[in-house]
């Protein structure tokens, strides 16, 4: 029988907190709504107060919650391991579960990429032995600690996410986890209305260095303008192993060769001198150097990079990250591109260049905000008008404030419809599209994109698998 996750002396011990009486989970769980059996409630103080919802957790079949106050409605010998702040108990969780693990830790940050990275790097590693990540992207003050009390004692890999939005939030995170591998996938404009310029964004990945143990690697993107600066911050820590991939010829893992067949693509790749070929599951050339960072953080950690290639052609895309999916029409099938979790300007061209590859009667964008710009926000948006003739797009349906200055940008032979908001626009884009289509959407977060996906989910009866 497998070992409890945690037990009541274990987490105890780790949070500093009294349990009312014995207990042992299988998980850990922050939110109520997505807790499964067995799991350890953590009743967070956030936008609500989780005590609220303690009851709830119970009834769903919680084994214990971590409370800072008597949670309301709840039976009195119900298990309750007391600490003075829940947030700070969680630390401890992540930083108990951290310290009595084996595994091999690679941290991964970027402007873009993180989570694609992070499910294609956990994906590569899992058949050469146990691998944890954490699901989505739980990437900040909460899910980086939520992901490593979560990690198996057992596990040899574990690939932790993490993020930011504003100056100094990665380095406390990268400490905590304890990294063998920093990965930095790229260094782009994003948040930047929260940074001076791109170099204090820079500085900001960075100093996920900082959390790397002794004799630990950093992997970093050849590519990126700011890899000199990145490499130097590197060398400043005195960090002797710094592992380089890209297109640039002198990258350890470099991408030699990328030709998108169909929905998928063909690479050579050369892996510190070897010249490598394999299928990639995405056409876009993001991908392919995406697949050559993999490679570069898979031998970072010891691995084998060699039997990686044959698991690259089954990595597709996560969902509301690129994923495609089949729309039911009358007539026949259109074929969507959801890329609707979030958006940025580097991310939007990336997914253009994989909507211009791929076969289509029709090419479609449908893009939301993209928001954190700061200043430069007009100028972005504007900006994608060339990117969206270049990738040969027949018709933009935009949405959003801020999209109307790429709508009043983009050139006449182009269908351009712009909404307020998404929820205005879904009903016109699931009118608009025919059977042989390929559909892109992508906007923030906060552009509510999803709102189109369900409505071409349910367009004229038909469906989405």
């Amino acid at each position: 029988m497998k070992a409890p996750l945690w037990t009541s002396a274990e987490a105890e011990a780790a949070t500093g907190g009294r349990a009312s009486r014995d207990f042992a989970a299988s998980g850990v769980s922050i939110d109520s709504r997505s807790l499964a059996g067995g799991d350890l409630f953590v009743a967070l103080k956030a936008r609500r107060d989780g005590h609220a919802f303690v009851a709830d957790a119970f009834a769903k079949g919680a084994a214990a919650a971590l409370v800072s106050d008597p949670p309301p409605a709840v039976a009195a010998d119900a298990p309750l391991l007391t600490v003075p702040d829940t947030l700070e108990g969680l630390r401890g969780l992540g930083r108990h579960g951290r310290a009595r693990s084996a595994a091999t830790v690679i941290g991964i940050t970027g402007s873009v990429g993180k989570t694609s990275t992070k499910e294609a790097l956990a994906a590569a590693l899992a058949p050469q032995g146990a691998t944890h990540a954490s699901p989505a992207s739980y990437n900040n003050h909460l899910g980086v600690p939520l992901t490593l009390a979560r990690l198996p004692p057992e596990a040899r890999f574990a690939v932790v996410e993490i993020g930011m939005n504003h100056p100094g939030e990665i380095s406390p995170l990268a400490r905590l986890a304890r990294l063998h591998v920093a990965v930095i996938t790229t260094v782009e404009p994003v948040h930047i209305a929260f940074f001076q310029n791109e170099e204090a964004i820079a500085e900001e990945k960075a100093s996920i260095m900082d959390g790397l143990e002794p004799g630990g690697a950093v992997v970093l993107n050849r590519d990126n303008r700011h890899f000199p600066r990145l490499e130097a911050g590197a060398r400043a820590r005195g960090i002797g192993r710094v592992l380089t991939f890209g297109a640039d010829p002198h990258a350890d893992v470099r991408l030699l060769a990328w030709e998108p067949e169909g929905w998928k693509a063909r690479v050579r790749i050369g892996l510190f001198g070897r010249a490598l070929e394999a299928t990639l599951a995405s056409p876009g050339r993001h991908a392919a150097l995406n697949a050559c960072c993999v490679l570069a953080a898979v031998t970072a950690a010891g691995a084998d990079a060699d039997a990686v290639l044959p698991v690259l052609a089954s990595i597709a895309p996560a969902g509301g990250r690129g994923r495609r999916r089949t729309i039911t029409l009358p007539g026949g099938e259109a074929t969507l591109l959801d890329d609707s979790y979030n958006a940025s300007p580097p991310s939007v061209r990336a997914a253009l260049a994989v909507l211009a590859a791929v076969p289509a009667a029709r090419r479609i964008a449908v893009l939301g905000d993209m928001l954190e710009l700061g200043d430069r926000a007009e100028a972005e948006h504007r900006a994608l008008a060339g990117p969206l003739v270049e990738a040969g797009v027949d018709a933009v349906f935009t949405c959003g404030a801020l999209m109307r200055a790429l709508h009043e940008a983009l050139p006449t032979e182009i269908a351009a419809v712009h909404a307020p908001d998404s929820a205005a626009l879904a009903p016109l884009v699931a009118e608009a599209i025919r059977p042989g289509d390929v559909v892109l959407v992508k906007g923030s977060l906060g552009s509510r994109m999803g709102l189109i996906v369900a409505a071409l989910a349910g367009e004229a009866g038909g469906g989405m698998r």
